[in-house]
């Protein structure tokens, strides 16, 4: 059917700078004509988006997660498969046409587990949580995952334990400066500051044969409230499962960018990237303390000190305590089941729009995964009911529930892998959810999906203050805990909300990092249970309905806001990128490049300076002394025009799109095929992939985004302009001036095809 007129998609698809807009009652509320969309579309979509929010029931989403968390469903087990299998057939009850995709990955499960303090006491880890009385699924021991870190190298070491804090580069910084190496030590570092597959990473760079991490009362224990039954947080005995993949690339580790499918080559295990390379175990806080208590020599800055009841050594000194460390586990490949259900388009169905949230755990998995997949599977119930009332989404909507996520994002990776080429023609959005709990509306994602996703939260309302949508009381809660009168004043003027960029932690990587697919992560949180219990045997059913979304609204919630995003990104005329809030916020991460480049010159001049003075000499404590920092080059000045080039072509290109779009406003009510607007919605496909570069980022050639990524040494944080980024960080001065010619080329590209699409609005043929 042929557009009546431009005049109501356009009101819209407009660009308002950061910071310039007044907050006014109007900003609070949803805007009556849908970016996008024409003001007759639009109305129709409102009638059908409501229909579609009154549908997802709390009552359904509890069984859901009943039904779902009632065994253990690791990779690999009976109720892994069992699950998906249901679900599957739930997708195809509502009028879904559905298939399980399955790959064989590796993955290992554990053979072998030994923790033993040897000098100068002896002591045994017991590596077990014990049932709870009342928690009936927390006694399942036959189908249990044992605690173990997956991917850990095999080893049997012996050696002297040092306490490394949280194991992270700058940790090391520390220990280097008080005068300690761990070389031919085992490591022991707590949970927390980073993804735990950078501690064993940066122990062996810096010479470990071991390490251990544990859960420390300060981080999720007692120190924060009550320990499960009587409270939220992790009990003594809690240990904390979980992949410890190198952030090389996720996936199959033996087939890196490639589908794992049945003919696809595979590495020998030795030579894949991302096993680490000493073994690596995770312990309890009651395991760890004995461990703790037996370590001698300095005490450890009063930062690095736990919650637990003791006096935190560094380790070594004249008796150091000896500790031995044994991981030896069962090498095997093990079949996926992802679930894929499609509702074709009516209109462009060669569009997709995408959604997902992993079904796989660690053990129960109520919270991580189940209340995200419990709310998928309500938007696909609703959904299912909207089609039968004679709804049709004018792109094809694809609902995936992804196994063996929990590994190393395996079950989404293999298949963009697999799909690739056909994804980067076809897919419009991905749309990712995991945990979810009581709290405030989060959202991250690619930027140019920032006004469209403001739009999304002003219409969902929030379940436990019904006076405020999700997006009022979001914007209300970040001026509660803004840092200052500046960030405060920005939140009050403008009429968006900042969504975050996406590093790592959930199925959204392969996707943005890789396949360069605008993408989203939503949930809500910050008022539940604390995550506690994450990856332990008590992440189950009891431990949700009392401590986390007992009531299952947000639950809810998240079905409506997803639901809605999906419905709306699917039923909209025009694409609705936001290219001008992505140029605001590139243009940001180019200042933030500069000033770290010149807080390093600054931070290397003091040093040298302090150095030449004598100060590090002079105040190190001849009692307990400490090694004077490095005397190096001062950072060389980098040229960063390409990236300010690229960042300024891109806000010019914006800015002419907006002026395309006001032109064509006053043209009036001139008729445009949905075959022109096709062609138009295709430029706007490829400019969602002129993020990327085929040459990867150094070092990790299969991110190929060169906006975001994770880090590599943070793993689950953001990296932006990670290519400039971690070279200063890393002090790579010449990869760093070849990063800003990079990322200076993806930024004309993207400014090129905004410019492209704004010409091409301007040309179109009207219909005569």
């Amino acid at each position: 059917m042929p557009f009546k007129s431009l005049l109501s998609w356009i009101l819209l698809f407009s660009f308002v700078p950061y910071g310039t807009a007044q907050q006014t009652p109007a900003a609070n509320a949803a805007p009556k004509t849908l970016i996008g969309y024409t003001t007759e579309s639009s109305r129709d979509e409102r009638q059908w988006e409501q229909k579609f929010r009154e549908l997802p029931a709390p009552d359904q989403l509890r069984e859901n997660m009943r039904r779902l968390s009632a065994f253990p469903h690791h990779v690999g087990s009976a109720y892994d498969k069992d699950n998906a299998e249901w679900m599957l057939a739930k997708f195809k009850s509502w009028g879904f046409d559905a298939q399980l995709e399955s790959f064989d990955v590796l993955f290992p499960t554990p053979k072998e587990r030994v923790v033993e303090l040897i000098a100068p006491t002896k002591y045994r880890a017991k590596l077990q949580e014990p049932p709870v009385a009342g928690d009936p699924t927390s006694s399942q021991a036959q189908q249990q995952l044992p605690t173990y870190n997956a991917y850990s190298a095999d080893g049997d070491v012996t050696g002297p334990l040092v306490y490394v804090n949280y194991g992270m580069r700058d940790d090391y910084d520390q220990l280097e400066r008080m005068g300690i190496s761990v070389k031919g030590s085992i490591v022991i570092a707590r949970y927390g500051a980073g993804w735990r597959g950078i501690k064993p990473k940066v122990a062996y760079e810096h010479g470990a044969k071991g390490c251990i991490i544990y859960s420390d009362p300060a981080d999720d224990g007692y120190v924060r409230g009550d320990v499960y039954p009587k409270g939220a947080y992790r009990p003594k005995e809690g240990v904390q499962r979980g992949s410890v993949e190198d952030t090389y690339y996720p996936g199959d580790p033996l087939t890196p960018g490639v589908g794992a499918t049945k003919d696809a080559k595979r590495l020998a295990i030795s030579e894949s990237k991302v096993i680490q390379k000493i073994p690596v175990l995770p312990i309890s806080y009651e395991d760890a303390q004995p461990l703790l208590a037996a370590m001698g020599g300095e005490v450890v800055p009063e930062k690095w000190a736990g919650g637990l009841p003791i006096t935190y050594h560094m380790g070594l000194g004249a008796n150091p305590a000896q500790v031995h460390l044994v991981v030896k586990s069962n090498w095997d490949m093990k079949p996926l089941y992802d679930v894929v259900a499609r509702i074709p388009g009516s209109t462009y169905p060669d569009e997709w729009v995408i959604r997902g949230n992993h079904h796989d755990a660690w053990v129960n998995g109520a919270d991580d995964p189940v209340s995200g997949a419990s709310a998928v599977l309500e938007e696909g119930r609703a959904l299912g009911e909207l089609l039968k009332q004679g709804w049709k989404p004018k792109r094809t909507i694809i609902y995936c529930v992804w196994d063996g996520e929990e590994p190393g994002l395996l079950g989404s990776t293999e298949w963009v892998e697999t799909h690739l080429q056909e994804l980067r023609q076809h897919a419009v959005m991905y749309v990712n959810s995991d945990s979810n709990s009581r709290g405030f509306w989060r959202a991250s994602g690619d930027h140019r999906l920032e006004r469209f996703i403001n739009d999304v939260g002003r219409d969902i309302q929030d379940p436990e203050k019904p006076q405020l949508t999700v997006w009022q009381r979001a914007r209300l809660e970040r001026i509660a805990r803004a840092p200052g009168a500046e960030e405060r004043g920005e939140l009050r003027r403008s009429s968006e909300l900042r969504i975050g960029a996406l590093g790592s932690g959930s199925d959204y990587e392969p996707f943005l990092g890789h396949a360069g697919i605008v993408a989203l992560n939503l949930g809500f949180g910050g008022e539940g249970g604390g995550g506690g219990v994450y990856h332990s045997v008590y992440d189950d059913f009891y431990w949700y309905t009392h401590f986390a979304d007992t009531k299952f609204v947000y639950g809810r919630a998240l079905a409506q806001l997803a639901g809605t995003a999906i419905m709306r990104m699917a039923d909209a005329d025009l694409i609705p990128l936001s290219f001008g809030d992505s140029a605001d916020t590139i243009a940001r991460y180019v200042k933030e490049l500069e000033t770290l480049l010149k807080t390093e010159q600054d931070k290397q001049k003091e040093v040298n300076q302090q150095l030449d003075e004598g100060v590090f000499e002079a105040t190190s404590d001849p009692e307990h002394p400490t090694v004077a920092p490095k005397r190096e080059e001062l950072p060389p000045f980098i040229n960063f025009a390409p990236l300010e080039n690229g960042s300024a072509a891109m806000k010019r290109s914006a800015d002419h799109f907006e002026k395309a779009l006001a032109k064509a406003q006053e043209r009036g009510a001139a008729a445009y095929s949905n075959s022109a607007v096709q062609k138009l919605n295709q430029k706007l496909i490829e400019a969602e992939r002129a993020f990327l570069d085929e040459n990867g980022l150094p070092e990790r050639p299969w991110y190929k985004n060169q906006i975001y990524a994770p880090g590599a040494y943070t793993g689950y944080g953001v990296k932006t302009i990670p290519a400039v980024r971690e070279a200063i960080e890393q002090k790579k001065w010449s990869q760093a001036e070849q990063g800003t010619q990079t990322v200076g080329r993806v930024l004309q590209n993207e400014a090129d095809l905004i410019e492209d699409a704004a010409k091409q609005l301007e040309t179109l043929d009207q219909a005569k």
